[in-house]
């Protein structure tokens, strides 16, 4: 697609830049309260799809963003949302959580 101002990324260079401990990068989770409780990246900050129009102005337009999700549909919407609403450097989790073959937390 010519005109996305977004990358995908995949699984394993995530988890590089979350075990770097990167500071200039933020990790979003878009899937609902249920589908995090069930298994999400420890550090991740949860912000569902269905809330980012609301709570958009929590993401730091500074730095770079990870978005994740189930599967990276949902993912590759929110990119499209923020994109839309000026944030560059974002990234679209290729695969989403079907695709992490790292730890996870449950809650």
């Amino acid at each position: 697609m010519l005109n996305q101002k977004w990358v995908d990324i995949m699984p394993e260079e995530v988890e590089n830049w979350l075990r770097n401990q990167r500071r200039d990068v933020q990790f979003i989770d878009v899937r609902e309260l249920a589908e995090y409780r069930e298994g999400h990246i420890k550090g991740v900050k949860l912000i569902p799809l269905s809330q980012l129009e609301v709570r958009y102005d929590e993401i730091d337009r500074k730095k770079e963003t990870v978005v994740i999700c189930r599967s990276g549909g949902r993912s590759r919407q929110a990119c499209e949302f923020l994109s839309s609403y000026g944030y560059r450097k974002l990234y679209n989790m290729s695969g989403g959580m079907l695709a992490w073959q790292s730890e996870t937390v449950i809650d």
